[in-house]
């Protein structure tokens, strides 16, 4: 079996991620992706997981304030 993906599917997955999520830049200072990338793993994530959560659970404490 081929691990290969074709150009009709790799447009499916871009149009698929397109209508269905926001796509945020995030410009970090030297040494911080690598350290967050390291927590992702220690809590068995993936960093945009990492940061999602890291983000849900801020705007959710702020909301109780």
């Amino acid at each position: 079996m081929s691990d290969k993906v074709s150009k009709a599917q790799q447009r499916a997955v871009q149009k698929y991620v397109k209508n269905n999520y926001d796509r945020v830049v995030l410009t970090l200072p030297k040494g911080k992706r690598d350290e967050i990338k390291q927590y992702a793993e220690m809590n068995d994530k993936s960093m945009n997981a990492y940061i999602v959560q890291a983000i849900e659970e801020k705007i959710s404490q702020e909301e109780r304030m």
